[in-house]
């Protein structure tokens, strides 16, 4: 069928007026033609919307004595003649998208004025004759046509599910409660007005846990250094950000000086926290109406279960082991598990589409509105689905990008364009280079369309992610266990896919004072003396007053006697509309000097993650070496920071490297687990003590 024959049909396929035929060609067609898709969701919004208004109107509506017997005077008043034009002339002619609303201001103003009443239950759906038809557009592993195999299909038609009964406004009419406007984006356009202190920060982008990490150590692996990032153990963490006033603008930042000595050296050290608060309320938080695609990994490593490595420690593919207790899950499985508690987030004016990749890409879901779409039915879907072949990552991205041609054009103030990737990151197809995955995803960030990372398994490559984790916009969560993933999700999902502040950045002028070290964000190694950046700060949860990943931590180094230095602060909002902060800071003071709890756990957290990436680095470049060798951090040195390493095994298929712990480093261990011990009684955070179990683990681990 052509557009204008489908067109034609349309109001009919809403009536379920239409032959299993006509219903079949119908939903092919607007699997594949965005022009007919488009005037069918907005046939189906208007009758969505006559629904509710009807149902609302109807439910404190009683017929009267007469009502009937007018209706029906009236109706036998009505002459065939003239009743056959009205049918084929009016319905006829009438465009089709101003026919509903047509009918829509007939039965209104009708109710409205009293002329007819009718009962509860006459205009609402029944459960066996439900108003809407949604569409299952999944196209993967079936057939658009007799004969034509391909990776799409014809949508199947499922019922619909009756339209929810419409909540009651303001004048209790019964019309449909409005979607909550988003949170406002920039300083000068609404202020945020509130009673108290705002009850949301904001935390910086890149790494939002180190799961990875923990999985490896407790599965017996060697982690990667990249497994560990320091805004990601930061984010697992409530922070006192130091602020003294009530925030009132997008992004007020806020700072806090210590001066302490290193654990092992003795050293005196200076630090400088910037708190990241914000003026944001959370009950007037709102995300945007999202375009969203997920990419799905589907290649052979994805088959292996996901507490083992599918590359062993020699480079070869490690057998599944599925008959050893606990090791049944496979990533796939979990990935897709995933991907269903991803979606249960989206709303009806969201939009939802799927590619998935192995040794090529396929477009499994076009990027259609939810509240058009059969949701179960594609979550049915992704549950069957298999995983083998190659890995070209650079395929997903490149198709998941090719479906938002069409949306980089929408208002921006209303849609938020992201891409969430779910891999374990070991390309070795296409373009594999970091570069090059790294280029895809700055372009579509310059185009406002953004992207997220989920890491399935314990072999997932965190060194390929974390160059692209400083793109703006983006940001990287890996999944622990599809149930505590879904948990995190129903907390965190609109956090995740809105970025608030991007482009911070922070001049430092001072006779006396430079930038060392910056930890907590990923952009970390671009600071230089006078400069730090930070790409993007996404909505953070507070909790006691704390802010949860709220600070950035500068790791200063005195070049003079001179204790004060000015601190400029600039960001641009979501519009791009640039602001700007100037604050005096003096610093001076003897160990052990903190101005409070949040920088003091921002310092312990710091050093504890370089003492572990300065392991894990030296076990590594050690593996193969059987003479004594020295450890990075010692009692002259103190915790050194941690310098690189390079991958071993092609380019990103990560092997196994078992569990090691040197004698040297289990010492160092004992002395810093009792110093962690001290520090967190002295902070007061019970949180603590998971590193805690950490550190045992690994002191013990050579003793077991």
């Amino acid at each position: 069928m052509d557009c204008k024959r489908i067109g034609n049909l349309l109001t009919a396929y809403l009536d379920n007026e239409v032959t299993p035929k006509e219903r079949e060609q119908i939903q092919a067609h607007l699997s594949t033609c965005l022009q007919c898709r488009e005037e069918f969701e907005s046939l189906a919004t208007v009758r969505e919307n006559l629904s509710k208004t009807l149902v609302g109107l109807g439910t404190s509506a009683g017929p009267s004595p007469q009502a009937w017997s007018v209706l029906q005077s009236r109706l036998h008043n009505i002459s065939e003649t003239k009743e056959r034009w009205f049918r084929v002339r009016v319905w006829q002619l009438m465009p089709r998208r101003l026919l509903w609303q047509f009918v829509t201001v007939l039965l209104v103003v009708a109710l409205a004025a009293g002329g007819v009443t009718w009962g509860t239950g006459v205009f609402r759906e029944s459960a066996d004759q439900p108003a809407v038809a949604l569409i299952d557009d999944w196209q993967y592993g079936l057939t658009i046509d007799p004969g034509v195999t391909t990776p799409g299909s014809t949508p199947t038609l499922t019922p619909a599910t009756p339209w929810p009964t419409a909540t009651a406004g303001p004048l209790g009419t019964g019309t449909p409660t409005p979607r909550p406007v988003p949170v406002p984006t920039g300083v000068g356009t609404t202020s945020f007005e509130q009673g108290g202190l705002s009850n949301m920060g904001v935390a910086t982008g890149g790494a939002k846990d180190i799961n990875n990490f923990r999985e490896n150590i407790e599965n017996g692996y060697l982690p990667l250094p990249t497994d560990i990032t320091y805004e990601g153990l930061f984010y697992d963490y409530y922070f006192d950000t130091g602020r003294e006033e009530d925030c009132k603008e997008l992004f007020c930042p806020s700072y806090s000086y210590a001066v302490t000595r290193d654990p092992f050296s003795g050293e005196e050290e200076y630090y400088l926290s910037v708190g990241l608060n914000s003026g944001i309320k959370e009950s007037d938080f709102q995300r945007k109406k999202l375009n969203l695609v997920i990419v799905l990994d589907i290649s052979g490593s994805m088959n292996s279960p996901f507490q083992r490595y599918y590359y062993g420690q020699f480079g070869n593919v490690q057998d599944s082991g599925d008959e050893e207790e606990g090791y049944n899950e496979l990533k796939i499985e979990i990935a897709k598990e995933s991907v269903a508690a991803l979606i249960d987030n989206l709303e009806n004016d969201d939009r939802f589409g799927m590619v998935l990749f192995n040794n090529d890409a396929f477009l499994a879901k076009p990027l259609n509105l939810v509240g058009s779409t059969d949701i179960e039915a594609i979550k049915d879907h992704i549950l069957t689905i298999s995983a083998d072949g190659g890995t070209k990552l650079s395929a997903g991205m490149q198709m998941a990008t090719g479906l938002f041609d069409e949306m980089l054009e929408i208002d921006q103030a209303e849609y938020e364009n992201r891409i969430i990737f779910l891999s374990d990151a070991m390309p070795n197809l296409g373009d594999t280079s970091e570069s090059g995955l790294l280029a895809m995803t700055k372009k579509n960030a310059d185009n406002r369309l953004y992207t997220t990372f989920i890491g399935i398994g314990v072999d997932y490559n965190s060194e390929l992610v974390e160059g692209i984790m400083k793109v703006r916009g983006a940001n990287y969560y890996s999944v622990h266990s599809a149930s505590q993933f879904k948990e995190r999700m129903d907390n965190e999902f609109e956090y995740m896919v809105t970025p608030l502040v991007f482009n911070l950045q922070l001049n430092l002028e001072s006779n006396g004072w430079e930038i060392e070290k910056v930890y907590g964000s990923p952009e970390a190694n671009e600071a230089t003396g006078e400069l730090m950046r930070v790409n993007t700060l996404f909505p953070s949860k507070m909790a006691g007053g704390e802010t949860r990943g709220g600070i950035v931590l500068l790791k200063m180094k005195r070049t003079s006697s001179e204790n004060g230095l000015k601190l400029k602060v600039s960001y641009e909002n979501r519009e791009g509309k640039t602001y700007s902060v100037e604050t005096d800071v003096e610093m001076g003071g003897a160990p052990e000097l903190f101005d409070n709890t949040g920088i003091r756990k921002g310092v312990l957290l710091s050093r504890y993650a370089d003492l572990l990436k300065n392991w894990i680095i030296d076990e590594r470049e050690h593996a193969h070496i059987s003479y004594p060798w020295d450890p990075s951090v010692d009692s002259e040195a103190g915790i050194m920071v941690p310098h690189p390493i390079q991958p071993s095994l092609g380019q990103w298929e990560r092997q196994s490297v078992p569990l090691t712990v040197s004698d040297a480093y289990i010492e160092l261990f004992e002395d810093f687990s009792n110093y962690f011990e001290e520090e967190g009684n002295i902070i007061g955070d019970d949180t603590l003590d998971q590193e805690l179990e950490v550190l045992r683990t690994l002191i013990e681990y050579n003793k077991g």
